[in-house]
């Protein structure tokens, strides 16, 4: 077998070993380890976000953990970790750079090998090391999503264990048990925290870290806010969970209005590239002078230029807050 050809299958097992690592599931016995450390950290810790102290013990754990006491020192590492945190993911700093590393060498490599283009290998190096990082990113969002759609039944759950004369640690209890994932398992913390002492303002305030969810936030601070002002705690969780619900309504009017936008942006940035592979399909080497050609290169870098831009705007135009 050719130099060449052991290179591409290396290359290919490499980038599939980074997508197992990021879609496998990690085994339960370790999950609840390191939740449980978690939870003791926070109490040695107060003044200490939660994910802090859930990540050192991955850190610990983790093959790539001298990787990860080195990058510490730079501010993109305390990014990662939230964003490690809120996706709910297994892997640490150092492993999750690790994954870049590999997914852009395997990329270039692979571009390289069929395109002989150094300036397009390393384009494909960049855009493969950021997957990522888009992956935790869309992970964290359909966390926070299911998160965010079980919440007024948990305000409303709540309310109705307050009527019913329960503490409100009770109530906490009984969203845990009750509920869905991930937001069962959120409530369950926060009433394990005040279990093991930790302050409820402060089991609070760790779960508002853990969850970055603008519903949470503000049902925290209805919460917080009437513990030190007083007033009826049933008719406060009655309001803000009518509130969410209007504005998940509303997200969901907005989402359906933008959609056109939405997929008209995502025909006209893979329209240019789809015919290109099609061309090439059909008739092999029809625009291999694009590739080749030093006017060529620098069209199709102008036009992948355009098509990024295109896409920016796009998204910022049916990014609609509500």
């Amino acid at each position: 077998m050719s130099l060449p050809a052991i290179t591409f299958v290396v290359a290919l097992t490499l980038s599939f070993a980074i997508l197992i690592g990021f879609t496998g599931s990690a085994p339960s016995s370790k999950t609840v380890r390191r939740r449980l450390v978690m939870i003791q950290d926070s109490l040695r810790a107060q003044a200490v976000g939660a994910f802090g102290a859930e990540l050192r013990e991955r850190e610990r754990t983790d093959h790539s953990s001298r990787l990860s006491a080195f990058l510490e020192r730079f501010r993109f590492a305390k990014w990662l970790k939230l964003l490690l945190l809120h996706a709910d993911s297994g892997m640490g700093v150092g492993g999750t750079v690790l994954a870049s590393a590999g997914a852009a060498v395997a990329s270039g490599a692979v571009s390289f090998y069929f395109f002989h283009v150094f300036l397009l290998s390393g384009a494909l190096g960049i855009a493969a090391a950021a997957v990522p990082c888009v992956l935790l990113r869309f992970k964290r969002d359909r966390r926070t999503k299911a998160f965010n759609t079980a919440l007024p039944d948990a305000i409303d759950l709540m309310t109705r264990s307050l009527r019913a004369g329960h503490a409100i640690g009770s109530s906490i209890e009984m969203v845990a048990e009750q509920l869905p994932q991930p937001l069962a398992f959120e409530f369950f913390q926060v009433f394990q925290q005040q279990r093991l002492g930790l302050q409820f303002r402060d089991a609070l305030l760790q779960m508002g870290t853990r969850v970055p969810s603008r519903d949470l936030q503000f049902l925290i601070t209805a919460i917080l806010v009437q513990k030190e002002t007083g007033g009826d705690l049933t008719e406060i969780l009655d309001r803000a969970s009518h509130v969410i619900r209007e504005r998940v309504r509303i997200q969901g009017e907005v989402r359906t209005r933008t959609a056109q936008g939405r997929l008209t942006g995502w025909i006209l940035g893979l329209h240019p590239i789809t015919m290109l592979a099609l061309v090439n399909l059909i008739s092999p080497g029809y625009s291999s002078i694009l590739f080749h050609d030093p006017i060529g290169q620098d069209l199709l870098f102008a036009g992948a230029l355009l098509i990024v831009l295109g896409g920016i705007i796009i998204a910022k135009i049916v990014d609609i807050k509500v």
